[in-house]
């Protein structure tokens, strides 16, 4: 794949990029298709982010996090059209996801036959969305093509990250850091997203709390949503 010169010139890998630089956005965007791993903030907590459908960099996303491939990442993308072009969400109406998002929710559904990365949640069938409600991240997204796989900027075990500098050490592995400034103060907030398995018609199943868990759960009750106290995760 190719960056494109104009907007690369200069860049160091590892780099530390502030979000208002100009050209943060095609810089952020043009990595992602060159197969690195970047770091970026969301509105929730600072994230790994690679290609969803580049096999070598969500391998190179898992070798930096430490995390074990067994393990499901979320991806991110930047509208409810682009949510049901990667997943099966036809039974879900756009009143409801325009509660929902943007925001600091993941919705679980079944993935689609468009995200074909046999590296991105192997056996598992379905996949976690988020629309975050942060301008940087969501810009990216329009300029990417591909869904963006997305985790939180840490070592596994370890806990979430509201500035660059608690992931530092991840800094030279990454093609580079993007650098939104402090995205909390509330420790509450590593909490991340709310993750919510809406994969089957009418029912629900939180799979995270998060920082929007109430929240999340009176709106799907509210469009007739019911609990699900087993689920599989196929």
């Amino acid at each position: 794949m190719c960056v494109a010169a104009s907007t690369m010139k200069g860049f160091v890998t590892g780099s530390v990029i502030r979000i208002n630089d100009d050209n943060a956005i095609q810089q952020a965007a043009n990595l992602l298709e060159a197969g690195y791993v970047i770091a970026l903030p969301t509105d929730t907590v600072y994230g790994l982010a690679c290609s969803a459908n580049d096999p070598k960099a969500i391998q190179r996303l898992y070798e930096i996090k430490g995390r074990e491939e067994t393990k499901p990442v979320a991806i991110c993308v930047a509208e409810f059209q682009d949510l049901r072009r990667w997943g099966q969400a036809d039974h879900l109406a756009n009143e409801l996801l325009g509660q929902l998002l943007p925001g600091a929710v993941t919705v679980v559904v079944s993935k689609s036959i468009n995200l074909d990365n046999p590296f991105l949640n192997p056996g598992i069938k379905k996949i976690g969305i988020r629309i975050p409600d942060f301008d940087f991240i969501r810009n990216v997204s329009k300029a990417f093509p591909f869904p963006i796989a997305l985790t939180s900027a840490n070592k596994s075990s370890e806990k979430s990250t509201l500035n660059v500098h608690e992931f530092k050490k991840l800094w030279p592995s990454l093609g580079a850091t993007f650098d939104g400034g402090q995205l909390g103060l509330q420790e509450e907030q590593r909490a991340a997203s709310t993750v919510i398995d809406l994969s089957r018609k009418g029912y629900y199943k939180v799979i995270r709390e998060g920082v929007a868990g109430q929240h999340t759960v009176r709106i799907v009750e509210q469009f007739g949503f019911r609990e699900r106290s087993t689920f599989i995760n196929t």
